[in-house]
């Protein structure tokens, strides 16, 4: 990965918040991940009146990952590099049901650039970091092998 390829995701996510759907809040996020493939997917949040169907821009992007990835087994759908903007200039982390989300299909290695509304990265961490002694896919193969 290299330095231009955060900038592109930066862009793509200051993209999606610049699109995002939030009358209610007025808190446009837009979100960016890369799989370990190397594609690009961003996402925006999206409110909704009946606030609890509003859907977050992590949640978002992985819906268009789903949606747009080839084939599962090809790497199409191990996240590696996510990317949040937020609308100003305080860091604006996924909250904890993105966190889980996005621990469904992120590698152990997945890095997080948590940025302000122009693009500056402001915390840069392991995504582990975020979610520590998380609960995943693997806890389940362990109960229910297949």
């Amino acid at each position: 990965m290299t330095s231009n390829d955060i900038q592109q995701m930066i862009k793509r996510a200051i993209q999606a918040k610049d699109s995002a759907y939030a009358p209610y809040s007025n808190h446009p996020v837009g979100a960016c991940i890369m799989t370990e493939n190397g594609q690009i997917f961003a996402g925006a949040n999206v409110e909704n009146a009946a606030y609890p169907l509003s859907r977050c821009a992590e949640s978002t992007a992985i819906g268009n990952m789903v949606l747009g990835g080839s084939d599962k087994d090809d790497g199409a759908r191990i996240i590696t590099k996510i990317v949040v903007v937020g609308p100003g200039y305080e860091a604006c982390t996924p909250c904890g049901g993105c966190r889980q989300s996005l621990r469904e299909f992120a590698s152990s290695e997945a890095i997080v650039y948590v940025c302000d509304k122009d693009g500056k990265v402001m915390l840069e961490t392991d995504f582990s970091a975020l979610l520590p002694h998380s609960f995943g896919p693997d806890n389940v193969k362990e109960v229910n092998p297949q």
